[in-house]
């Protein structure tokens, strides 16, 4: 299948690249904030102009020679956008008029040799079309004036030049990709698997917690099988979330949780599972996402025999019983030891997320269970399961049909669901046992 073009969209922070991309995208999928320097890493999406379907790159604000460590990440991460990229559209501020970073980032894109637009936005009024002219100093191609905050026509101009010798069309997307969300704390080394799961720094990896604020997304084949895997920001506790990019890069995160197959959460195995690492468990369970316990930083862990993975597993037990059923892999970003397992283990986690079982093997371990542990009675009323079905998968969602919902309480709602475990597996998925009543005299 001939491959998507790429256009990467770079310029200095704070030029309006973000909202130019949710312009093209349609939605707001680019995190946009008055605070130069908030997209940090390479965020792809795929956009459609004119039947036209290709991948815009938004990039981090490029200022070359900046020696701060972000700002050289940023600037590696523009870079690499401009290799990647068939054509690059170089935005500037028209209401603040031509900036010396401005010169600087036009010599980087004419030693790329792609052909370059040049976008002179924030030409939100007539007031600013004077300063157009002086962009021609630039000497990187014809400016054309937009407003990427009002979608003006300048934005379809630049789109038609872009995308007039684009010949891609789209094929039928597979449905068989398994989307992988790598979530937990600040600093727990998401960023680093990542980069380490895909063999290129993808993700700006650093010491600086927050580092990632937006989620990306990466395609890669492990064995025949393709994965997107959506790096997260960290997941602070509410009360230490700042207003603003933080916020809205934590709920980012937490979407990305819902819209994956399967979350891998990562913990730091020198801090152990914390509060916080145990509430983002219940978030992704409660989302009905497979789920996977990556121990991270395992190559810093010292003495092995006396802390061994399955003594650390007892200890997990011990401290979150509630993620018995969920695989626990040991693994160093660093070291890329064990890293495979991530793929492996969520192959087999989506089986079980996706596992549908019959309806009669069904009904036999329910009507099993009740035998061997029936219910205790209730107001001298006794619980009846008439009929059990599976009604969905993504995660297993089961309806009994029970003579009164008020008698199933949640101890023997959660016995059912460990029989049902014992009996189908649905190891690293979550399961929803959910009940309606019906007369008896219409079973």
């Amino acid at each position: 299948m001939q491959r998507k073009p790429v256009v990467a969209i770079v310029g200095r922070p704070n030029v309006g690249k973000s909202t130019l991309v949710n312009r093209l995208v349609g939605t707001r999928k680019s995190i946009v904030d008055d605070q130069p320097g908030v997209t940090r890493d390479r965020i792809y999406f795929d956009v459609e102009w004119q039947n036209k379907h290709f991948t815009v790159i938004d990039t981090g604000g490029i200022i070359p020679g900046d020696e701060d460590e972000i700002m050289l990440n940023i600037f590696t991460q523009a870079q690499i956008a401009c290799e990647e990229a068939d054509k690059i559209i170089f935005v500037v501020d028209g209401k603040d008029g031509i900036n010396p970073i401005d010169f600087d980032i036009a010599n980087v894109l004419r030693k790329s040799d792609k052909e370059v637009f040049l976008a002179v936005n924030k030409i939100d009024s007539p007031t600013w079309t004077n300063n157009i002219a002086d962009f021609y100093e630039l000497a990187i191609g014809e400016p054309v004036a937009l407003s990427a905050l009002h979608g003006d026509g300048g934005v379809g101009d630049i789109l038609d030049a872009v995308t007039k010798d684009f010949e891609y069309s789209e094929a039928e997307v597979a449905n068989d990709i398994i989307k992988i969300a790598i979530v937990g704390k600040p600093n727990a080394g998401k960023s680093s698997i990542v980069n380490a799961l895909l063999g290129e720094d993808r993700v700006i990896v650093s010491n600086v917690s927050g580092t990632t604020r937006d989620c990306i997304d990466s395609k890669v084949k492990y064995e025949g099988q393709e994965f997107l895997l959506i790096d997260t920001a960290g997941i602070r506790k509410k009360s230490k979330v700042d207003w603003g990019v933080e916020k809205f890069a934590v709920d980012r995160a937490i979407r990305a949780i819902r819209s994956c197959d399967v979350a891998v959460l990562v913990i730091d195995a020198l801090e152990g599972l914390t509060d916080q690492d145990k509430k983002i468990a219940q978030t992704i369970i409660e989302s009905g996402r497979a789920m996977i316990l990556a121990v991270n930083k395992w190559d810093l862990v010292e003495n092995k025999q006396e802390n061994s993975p399955q003594k650390y597993e007892k200890m997990l037990q011990q401290e979150a019983p509630f993620l018995d059923y969920i695989p626990k892999i040991f693994i160093s970003a660093v070291t890329k030891q064990r890293l495979v397992y991530i793929y492996q283990q969520a192959i087999e986690v989506h089986k079980e997320w996706t596992k549908r079982v019959s309806t009669s093997t069904l009904n036999k371990i329910i009507s099993e269970a009740f035998a061997m542990n029936p219910p205790n009675s209730k107001r001298g009323k006794r619980l009846k399961i008439l009929y059990t079905t599976q009604v969905k998968s993504e995660p297993p969602t089961f309806v009994m049909f029970v003579n009164n919902g008020d008698l199933l309480v949640d101890s023997y709602r959660r016995y059912l669901e460990k029989r049902l475990r014992e009996a189908f597996g649905f190891f690293g998925t979550p399961i929803k046992l959910t009940e309606r009543e019906r007369k008896e005299k219409d079973s």
